[in-house]
């Protein structure tokens, strides 16, 4: 049963940086970059996320984001 819990993982990595400019998803130093982690779900990397942006909110050029890992490790997968 262990297993089958572990194929249901849906891999999210949460990670974030200062952006060069607000209208651009390009960061001003990639070294800078702020990986959060990855996250067994969803739930959990949103969770992470929030978390993050509110701490950083202070900053306009400082942005999160969710990358959805599973949809990379296996782009056939539904």
């Amino acid at each position: 049963m262990a297993q089958e819990n572990e194929s249901k993982q849906l891999l999210h990595l949460v990670f974030g940086g200062e952006l060069k400019s607000l209208s651009s998803v390009d960061f001003r130093n990639l070294q800078d970059l702020d990986i959060v982690g990855i996250f067994p779900d969803y739930k959990s990397a949103e969770i992470a996320w929030k978390s993050k942006a509110q701490e950083t909110v202070d900053n306009a050029h400082m942005r999160y984001f969710i990358v959805h890992l599973h949809r990379l490790l296996d782009p056939q997968a539904k």
